[in-house]
């Protein structure tokens, strides 16, 4: 940790009897983590633009023929291509979560105990009462994500891969030979075209609504916290002081 850990400000000087307390950052979050983010935001944008027009498509008056009109089939077109992008993305950060730091390891995320899942509960309670409800008591900063966002985002990978399988089973219809025999069968598992269609529709508001509170609560950890929320998914770094409360995760 020592190697990723560097002092930036603060600190008593020659002539100073005290100061502020000293400043570090922390490399948090690394290259393949931020890039999964930034691809992710971008393929979800796409898809969820384009996957509305597709569940409800607007009628649209042509002075021409239809035939020389595929703004529809460019539409099809531009989902396909970021439902591609959104898998490859989901597939880099599985193998990241393998390989990756402290911070983004699966054992920094999944409760391996049952005493670790309880301490991760009472965590979220926390997170809730404190920083959604706001409400007194004792706050911390984990240098990573807190437990709330660490349930949450178990959840969000267990809707990408929702989506991925029913997107992929509805693509296999028109696509290539090699995707039906890996998706085709959910088809007919879930009843049918139209009902796959439905829920893989439905579960694209459960994107929309984690965009919007994830946006608000990255705005509000970024003026209320001392690590620069924002600024490390850029960087990758975080800052911490010596007591301001901050945890490691």
């Amino acid at each position: 940790m020592d190697a990723v850990r560097h002092d930036l400000v603060g600190g008593p000087t020659l002539g100073q009897v005290s100061g502020p307390a000293p400043a570090s950052r922390v490399y948090v979050w690394q290259a393949p983590v931020r890039l999964y983010h930034w691809m992710n935001l971008l393929s979800i944008v796409v898809l969820c633009a384009t996957g509305y027009l597709i569940g409800s498509p607007p009628a649209i008056a042509i002075g021409r023929e239809p035939s020389f009109s595929y703004w529809f089939g460019t539409v099809r077109f531009l989902h396909f291509a970021a439902g591609f992008v959104f898998f490859a993305a989901f597939l880099v950060r599985v193998y990241w979560g393998f390989v990756g730091n402290e911070y983004s390891r699966w054992s920094a995320t999944l409760p391996t105990s049952a005493e670790r899942c309880a301490n991760q509960w009472r965590d979220v309670v926390r997170v809730v009462r404190i920083d959604l409800l706001q409400l007194k008591g004792e706050r911390t900063e984990p240098i990573g994500h807190n437990a709330l966002a660490l349930w949450t985002y178990i959840t969000s990978f267990v809707m990408t891969l929702f989506q991925i399988a029913t997107g992929f089973a509805l693509y296999s219809a028109l696509g290539p030979e090699w995707i039906r025999p890996i998706f085709g069968w959910i088809v007919p598992v879930m009843g049918g075209d139209m009902a796959v269609r439905f829920w893989h529709h439905a579960a694209m508001w459960f994107f929309i609504v984690f965009a919007m509170i994830h946006v608000y609560l990255v705005y509000y950890h970024d003026t209320t916290d001392t690590h620069g929320v924002l600024s490390s998914m850029l960087s990758g770094w975080k800052f911490t002081i010596p007591g301001s409360g901050e945890r490691r995760s």
